[in-house]
């Protein structure tokens, strides 16, 4: 059975895509820590844990990750783009690149931020301008 992230990346169920390829899918967190929170995903596997990627996915996921924290960093003012794995909420791998000020703004039981889908939009196509591939 397809995960949800498969299906977002399908196209089967909506999402603030911010950057794409053949191999990896990014968008924005629907309950972001911070303006900007993006997830990336694999398209062609379903890997619940990353370190059971294959070692060409999961070089290729942290690349691909890697281009859209630049693109974070130029479309969100913030110090730093911050990174985690913890793969606890769905089963299917994924990264959380997260605009910072703080240590701190990197807290998961910190309340998430509330926006609305316009301000989703905004963000989302601000990052897509900024992103390289």
């Amino acid at each position: 059975m397809a995960t949800i992230f498969t299906k977002i990346a399908a196209g089967e169920i909506p999402s603030y895509k911010v950057a794409e390829s053949e191999d990896f899918y990014a968008f924005l967190d629907i309950n972001p820590l911070a303006e900007g929170h993006t997830l990336v995903i694999p398209r062609k596997t379903e890997a619940d844990y990353i370190f059971d990627l294959d070692d060409e996915t999961y070089a290729g996921l942290t690349a691909f990750a890697k281009k859209v924290a630049v693109a974070i960093k130029k479309a969100i003012p913030c110090k730093r783009v911050g990174v985690a794995v913890l793969g606890m909420e769905v089963p299917h791998t994924h990264i959380h690149l997260v605009p910072l000020q703080s240590e701190g703004d990197l807290n998961f039981s910190n309340k998430k931020k509330q926006l609305t889908p316009e301000r989703f939009a905004e963000i989302a196509a601000a990052i897509a301008a900024e992103f390289n591939d």
